[in-house]
C-alpha cells in the first residue's frame, strides 16, 4: 500500500515478527480481536518534520494547529500508533486489517488493546478531524 491521506479501509496485512523471538511470545494473542501497533513512518525525512502551527492537510477550512495536534508523519519522532483488527496467526504472523500504513513499515512494538486501557471518561474534540477524516477509513478498493 502506498502512502495516502484515505481510503485506509479493509487491506489486510501481515505483521512478521523476527525469527529471533521465541513463538511463545505470542501466546494467547489470538483471544484479542485488536492491536495496539507502533511504527516508525520510515519513507519520511527528518527534513518533513514542521514545528509550527499549520492547517490539517493543508486546507484553509481548517483551523492551524500545533505539530502535536497532527497525526501525521511530520511528527518530530515520526511515530504513529493504529490499532488494527487482527484475523488470524500463523506462527510469527499477526494478519491484520486496517493497519494505516505502507508496505515494509518497521513495528516498534505491539500489543494487544485492552478495552480498558482505552480513554477514560467521555471523549471530545473540535468538528474538523471529522470532517477531514470522513473517507479515512472507505474501503481502499473504493479509491
Amino acid at each position: 500500500m502506498e502512502p495516502a491521506d484515505d481510503y485506509q479501509g479493509g487491506v489486510e496485512s501481515v505483521i512478521r515478527l523476527d525469527a529471533s523471538y521465541p513463538l511463545e511470545t505470542l501466546q494467547g494473542i489470538e483471544e484479542f480481536s485488536h492491536l495496539l501497533v507502533v511504527w516508525h513512518f520510515h519513507r519520511a525525512s527528518p527534513d518533513d518534520v514542521a514545528l509550527h502551527a499549520r492547517s490539517p492537510r493543508g486546507n484553509p477550512r481548517w483551523p492551524a494547529t500545533g505539530t502535536f495536534v497532527h497525526r501525521n508523519h511530520r511528527r518530530p519522532n515520526q511515530l504513529a500508533v493504529s490499532f488494527p483488527r487482527l484475523l488470524h496467526v500463523e506462527g510469527r504472523d499477526l494478519h491484520v486489517t486496517d493497519l494505516d500504513a505502507v508496505d515494509g513499515t518497521p513495528v516498534i512494538d505491539l500489543a494487544p488493546y485492552f478495552e480498558h486501557m482505552g480513554p477514560r471518561g467521555p471523549v471530545h474534540q473540535p468538528t474538523w478531524p471529522a470532517e477531514m477524516l470522513t473517507d479515512y477509513w472507505t474501503p481502499a478498493h473504493q479509491r
